[in-house]
C-alpha cells in the first residue's frame, strides 16, 4: 500500500446526464390487499419449511406464501 493518492484541482468529468426513464416503483408492481391468517402446522413440517427457507435465504413466511401462490393456479384450472 505504498501508492499515495495524488489530488488535483481539475474538474471531474462525469458521463452524460440522462433523463430518468424508469417508471415509479408504484407503477411496477400493483399493490394487492393482504390478509393475515393463522395456520397450524406440525413442528416437523414447520422445521422442514424453515430449513428449506434458510437454504433459499428467504423467510419461512415468504416460502409458505410462494408455495400457496404456486398451488392456486392449479385450483383455478
Amino acid at each position: 500500500m505504498s501508492n499515495k493518492i495524488k489530488y488535483t484541482d481539475q474538474d471531474l468529468e462525469f458521463g452524460e446526464v440522462i433523463e430518468d426513464f424508469l417508471p415509479l416503483p408504484s407503477q411496477l408492481i400493483p399493490k394487492q390487499k393482504t390478509v393475515e391468517i393463522k395456520i397450524n402446522l406440525t413442528e416437523e413440517k414447520l422445521l422442514l419449511i424453515e430449513k428449506e427457507a434458510k437454504t433459499k435465504r428467504i423467510s419461512y413466511q415468504d416460502l409458505i406464501e410462494s408455495i400457496i401462490d404456486n398451488y392456486i393456479p392449479q385450483l383455478e384450472s
